[in-house]
């Protein structure tokens, strides 16, 4: 049914196998696009992504002072001076109380 077929990477250039073990993998599990980069090249890719611990990098945190109990809290995201943020308490509260 598959038959072995050669690829071009398109982050090295070098060609690739794309075995019909793979291309039967894919057809498996509904993956309609042939893989466009080398394994070498996937793996840097991953790599690149991933800190030495095999995690995502952490996030940066930014600190803010709650609207609610004025408590020093941190938030991963950059607080803007014309919205509230909440502690992790007050957000909780307030997520109840608006369903």
């Amino acid at each position: 049914m598959f038959q072995d077929k050669e690829l071009i990477c398109k982050d090295c250039g070098n060609t690739f196998i794309f075995t019909a073990g793979e291309q039967a993998f894919y057809a498996e599990k509904g993956f309609e696009n042939e893989p466009t980069r080398c394994r070498e090249c996937r793996n840097a890719r991953k790599a690149a992504r991933n800190t030495a611990t095999g995690t995502r990098p952490p996030r940066e945190l930014h600190t803010a002072i709650c609207a609610d109990c004025g408590v020093e809290t941190e938030v991963p995201f950059k607080p803007v001076s014309n919205r509230p943020v909440y502690c992790r308490e007050c957000f909780a509260k307030h997520r109840l109380g608006s369903e």
